[in-house]
Formats: C-alpha cells, structure tokens, sequence
C-alpha cells in the first residue's frame, strides 16, 4: 500500500522531539509522499530544512495562512511568499485562503491576501491549498471568479455536503481534501462522500490537528492516513489498495509529481 499525505505540519514543534520517528513511522505505514503547506516566514526555514532532511518524501509549499494575515506584517508577509516563489522549488501555493472561526474583523485582508496569492500561483503554474475554515462560501466565490485554465488546486479539510462537494468540481481541476473527520462517528462526512466519485478526491491528515478515530485526542501523525483510507475503503466498498492507488494518482497529477 502506497500512500500521500497532501497536508501535515511535520515542522510544527509538536513534533520536536520525535520529528524523525513520526517521518519514519509513516514512510514505514507505505505514506511515501507527505506534502508540507507553509504558514508564514516564521516557518519557511524549518520547513524547508525538514523538505532537505528527507528529499524523498517530504515537499515544501509556499504560503501565508489566512489565520496569520495581520495589517501590521501582511505586505511583508506577502512579499516573502512571492520571493521565495522565486527562488525554491514548492510544490504549491498553500496554505491560503480564508478563517472566520477565529476572527471576522480580518475578512477584508483575508480576501485581500487569498486573491494575491492565487494570481501567484497562475503565475508560477502551482496549484492552491485552500482553508476555509466557516467560510467556504466566501473562498469559493473567489476562486469561481478567478477561475481559467492556470487554476487548480484543493479545498484542504473538506467537511461540506454535496451542494458544496460539487460547486468544488465544477471548477474543474479541483480537488477535496479528506481527512480525520471522515472518521469522526456524527461528523456526516461519509455521507457526502459516499455520493461523491473517489477520482475527486486526495487523502490528508493536517498533521498535528484533526487526528482520526480511534486516536482522536492524542497527536495526529501521518500514519494515519491509514486509518482515513480504511474509512473511505468502506465507504466505497473498494479495498484500501484500491484506494491508495487512485488517491495517489489523484496527488499525482494534481501536484505534478
């Protein structure tokens, strides 16, 4: 079983003190691949650091979280993403996109450094990361207006249902992220999912957060996309080979691997 983890945090300091193990553990699981969104400079060289550490298995995005768009630094923050963009190799532009869970006063900068990023990623022929975060209406109003032929990406940590699984697929060349909350009992996920053709979609863990049942309150690892394809296997009535496979090719083609 060959798998890609599109979304973990490895260079949070949650994994400060086994970094390697937890790599190793999911390269050993058959999570081959684990893609890295960024969130601000803070993290850039750490992340890139881990990316160099393990060049095989670990690649770097390039990004500015919506939760770290601040008046005082957005410019700078903003600028770096496009400097950086200009001189490393990442796979995408993410993680952009919008949060209104943890603060509505910045929606305007928020839209603001979302639109920026994606006319960066046309521009360096990326795909985009999206969080949206309570504001899936919000960001996809966006990207349905800036849509053309040099967009695609995914919508990171979908939970929507199948009115908003399918205004995803509309675009096109887009793509939906599906993580622990797959796995979460009352979480109704499966059932969108299972409405929903296994070619639109890429597993994810967003690695430290979100872990999947039965370890839901410990730290999440990206071995633990296992027990994500295991749900989407029975989901869809395929076996988890099946779902590696097709996963993978989603990845793939949509990363440019």
């Amino acid at each position: 079983m060959n798998f890609i983890d599109t979304h973990t945090h490895l260079y949070s300091n949650k994994f400060t003190n086994d970094r390697n193990d937890v790599i190793n553990n999911a390269i050993q699981s058959g999570v081959l691949k684990m893609f890295l969104p960024n969130i601000s400079s803070e993290y850039t060289n750490s992340m890139l650091e881990l990316c160099k550490k393990f060049p095989e298995n670990c690649f770097p995005m390039m990004g500015l979280h919506p939760c770290d768009v601040k008046i005082q630094s957005m410019e700078k923050e903003l600028l770096h993403v496009e400097e950086m963009l200009q001189k490393e190799k990442f796979i995408a532009v993410g993680e952009i996109g919008l949060d209104l869970y943890w603060d509505k006063s910045t929606l305007d900068i928020q839209k603001e450094s979302f639109r920026f990023q994606i006319e960066l990623a046309k521009k360096y022929k990326l795909p985009i990361v999206i969080h949206v975060r309570d504001s899936f209406s919000e960001a996809i109003e966006i990207v349905e207006e800036l849509n053309d032929e040099n967009l695609s990406g995914v919508f990171h940590c979908f939970t929507g249902d199948n009115e908003q699984a399918n205004r995803v697929i509309d675009l096109q060349n887009f793509f939906l992220g599906i993580g622990g909350v797959l796995t979460f009992k009352n979480s109704g996920l499966d059932k969108t999912i299972s409405q929903i053709d296994i070619k639109h979609l890429l597993l994810e863990t967003d690695a430290p957060y979100l872990t999947p049942s039965p370890y839901r309150g410990k730290r999440n690892e990206s071995k633990y996309i296992v027990n994500i394809a295991e749900k989407l296997a029975e989901i869809k009535g395929i076996s988890i080979n099946e779902v590696g496979e097709l996963t993978t090719k989603n990845a793939r083609n949509l990363f440019k691997l």
